[in-house]
């Protein structure tokens, strides 16, 4: 059964709010030269293969519920 993990992320053309308020917390902790903070989610999921290539399953879950695509983009990564 693939494992597979899927990474979403905000578009760069996006602010990211969490990540500005991340990249000044850790400028407050002494951390002055990062100089930029996205953040994203990772999801990762057992999925059997049923007929349908594993791939375009997960494309579909990301296109139907796991990412918001007018605001989202994500990437696929199908590791077992």
């Amino acid at each position: 059964m693939p494992r597979v993990r899927v990474l979403v992320t905000l578009k760069p053309t996006l602010l990211d709010a969490q990540g500005r308020t991340v990249q000044e917390a850790l400028h407050a902790l002494g951390y002055q030269n990062v100089r930029q903070v996205r953040i994203g989610k990772v999801i990762e999921m057992d999925v059997a293969d049923e007929g349908q290539p594993v791939e375009a399953q997960v494309k579909e879950m990301c296109d139907r519920l796991l990412a918001n695509p007018v605001t989202e983009l994500y990437e696929i990564e199908v590791l077992e």
